[in-house]
């Protein structure tokens, strides 16, 4: 019998007031029906640290180890702005999201990928973002990139004391996320 794999991913989880302006630019985008697609439900908004495809259990218990071999000090970050991913000679647009700010969330990333070097291959373009939208299809492109590039976050700061590696679902209606393991980073209390 063949071993089932789980499709896994390191991930920052979002507090509730970072959780709620997303949403509200979600609505404000929303309203303007600009594109078809699909807007990333509040409980899974995250930001992918490293995607680790699927994979066996012996290699999710490997992960496990060598995470918490992670001594990290935790740090402040915050939204940034709004942007998309698509192809410029193309024309499409597949992805809307938002930025992680600060540089914390750059260098814990690294730090993964030095740790788990030689189970996995590094994250080469490794961009701090958070996927908020899929896209099928933008009605109007122009004005679609314009709005988009128009859009005010209002300015959040929070501290980021946690990084998880979580499992991912797929069913019809989107992903299921659940938390395989919590990694808390340095404070002034666990030191």
């Amino acid at each position: 019998m063949e071993e089932s794999k789980k499709r896994c991913f390191i991930a920052l989880d979002l507090p509730r007031e970072a959780i709620n302006e997303i949403k509200r630019i979600q609505d404000i985008i929303k309203k303007k029906n600009l594109f078809a697609g699909k807007f990333i439900e509040p409980e899974n908004l995250h930001l992918t640290l490293k995607f680790l495809r699927e994979i066996d259990e012996e290699k999710v218990r490997e992960v496990k180890e060598r995470l918490k071999e992670i001594k990290f000090d935790g740090f402040e970050s915050g939204l940034g702005e709004v942007g998309v991913f698509s192809s410029r000679y193309k024309g499409y647009v597949r992805v809307i999201w938002i930025k992680l700010n600060g540089k914390g969330v750059f260098d814990l990333q690294e730090q993964i990928d030095e740790t788990l070097s030689g189970l996995f291959e590094p994250e080469f373009r490794f961009m701090s973002h958070i996927t908020i939208a899929r896209v099928k299809h933008v009605f109007n492109r122009r004005r679609f990139l314009d709005y988009v590039k128009s859009i005010k976050i209002k300015k959040i700061r929070f501290d980021i004391d946690r990084f998880f590696l979580k499992k991912s679902e797929l069913f019809a209606d989107g992903p299921v996320y659940e938390d395989l393991e919590i990694y808390r980073l340095l404070t002034d209390e666990n030191y």
